[in-house]
């Protein structure tokens, strides 16, 4: 068949912001997905506060800002995650039929969801499952995602204030997943008999102004939850104490880190130990939500253990923080950087993971 008209190219822009920044990612997918465009953009004090829009028409004049100065496309697909997102994985009977499906997701999700389902966005996913036997039928795993309906309304205004045309609302650990994840083939209801070998999974944590956690398998999202344990209640931590601007805090705590010792690091010795101090509560904070959020993982029916971690996102970037975290869990960990961006100066590439994977299909 000849082709008379050339098929368009579709650029989709993953959109992933924080307190301090707003982080874009374009992609254009042509047979191939390739990255054609990143940027990143500070944002006013009080614009996005604990992940939701608290200022839309400061956050809508930042990006259309953004997206005019770097000819961005319209089309964006916006990640998500605070503390008014629940995940859960429930267990339900192999169910081929879609709506079939749907009707028993709904049904399990009021038991499981802290929320009014009428009030809440529902989406679900099935990551694996386990196979007939005499003496049961087959069953699968099915993760369900609910979001407050007001909350994902809110953060769409400033977007089309913006001109933007929003394509998609998605959790933001699942870009991080497509970003970093492997090609593991996710857990199939065969791989789990007795037969298979052992599985493993991979925690994924992102540490930007908190913590984005997940535990997968391949592409296949077993578990994840955000953790408050991040930059910058670090930073909001040292600006109470040292009596500096918020910005000025986040600098002092990369500038500082974990590794170097105190009296060998440049600047104000009073603010330098205070940056430390702070540095060091922080981490000790989300090494327990690490913890706490393995040992919650690993209590679920049919967990696969965890073998290695992936750290991601700008703490990745903190001086001796990777490796006080691998100490502290017990496990091999990698810092992760997709290879579409490793082109970039590090923590350009690490503000712009999420993004980057929001942008990709799943």
């Amino acid at each position: 068949m000849i082709q008379l008209t050339r098929k368009r190219e579709k650029a989709l822009v993953g959109l992933e912001i924080e307190a301090d920044s707003i982080a874009a990612a374009e992609v254009r997918v042509n047979g191939t997905s390739t990255l054609s465009t990143t940027a990143i953009a500070p944002l006013p004090p009080g614009a996005f506060i604990d992940g939701e829009v608290a200022n839309p028409e400061a956050l809508a004049e930042a990006l259309s800002e953004l997206f005019s100065s770097h000819k961005l496309s319209k089309r964006v697909r916006l990640g998500v995650g605070n503390q008014r997102v629940v995940v859960r994985t429930i267990r339900l009977p192999a169910i081929d039929d879609p709506k079939e499906l749907d009707a028993a997701v709904r049904f399990q999700a009021q038991e499981q969801i802290p929320m009014p389902i009428d009030q809440v966005v529902l989406d679900h996913r099935v990551v694996g499952g386990i196979p007939a036997t005499p003496e049961s039928p087959a069953q699968i795993d099915v993760v369900v995602v609910a979001a407050r309906r007001e909350m994902i309304e809110a953060s769409l205004v400033p977007l089309k204030k913006a001109g933007l045309q929003p394509v998609g609302v998605d959790l933001s650990a699942f870009g991080l997943i497509r970003a970093l994840g492997d090609s593991t083939p996710a857990p199939t209801l065969v791989e789990r008999g007795d037969a298979a070998p052992a599985p493993s999974a991979t925690l994924y944590c992102n540490i930007g102004e908190g913590a984005n956690l997940a535990v997968a398998r391949g592409r296949a999202c077993l578990f994840t939850r955000v953790a408050p344990a991040g930059l910058e209640g670090i930073a909001a931590s040292l600006a109470g104490s040292a009596g500096l601007t918020l910005e000025h805090a986040r600098m002092w705590v990369k500038h500082v880190g974990l590794s170097q010792p105190v009296d060998e690091i440049d600047g104000d010795r009073s603010v330098v130990t205070a940056a430390r101090v702070a540095m060091e509560a922080g981490a000790s904070s989300l090494e327990d939500e690490l913890r706490l959020s393995l040992d919650f993982y690993g209590a679920q029916e049919g967990a696969i253990p965890v073998d290695h971690v992936v750290l991601s996102g700008p703490g990745s970037g903190i001086a001796g923080l990777p490796e006080r975290i691998e100490a502290s869990l017990g496990l091999p960990l990698e810092v992760g950087c997709p290879q579409a961006l490793a082109g970039l100066d590090p923590a350009s590439a690490a503000r712009l993971t999420l993004s980057y994977g929001l942008a990709l299909d799943s």
